[in-house]
């Protein structure tokens, strides 16, 4: 949801990290955002936890990645 939100707002999310036990908004605006951005027009509850279970492990990958880290590669892979 934190990634969600910042994406939706515009900001930057190369140096974002989550922010673990924090907690933003309300469970209906994350609903709304996992509903917006999931790709099912309609989705079940199955189809919803699949979507925040996978987007959730690609982040923390991302996040744990050497290459993803800014501070490693620079601006050399800007935006990626």
């Amino acid at each position: 949801f934190q990634y969600l939100k910042r994406f939706d707002q515009g900001h930057n999310l190369d140096r974002f990290c989550y922010e673990v036990l924090s907690v933003e908004g309300s469970p209906a605006e994350c609903l709304q955002l996992f509903l917006l951005h999931c790709g099912v027009v309609d989705p079940s509850w199955a189809e919803l936890r699949n979507f925040t279970w996978f987007l959730n492990v690609q982040l923390r990958d991302c996040e744990a990645s050497v290459f993803c880290n800014p501070d490693f590669v620079g601006d050399t892979l800007n935006g990626f």
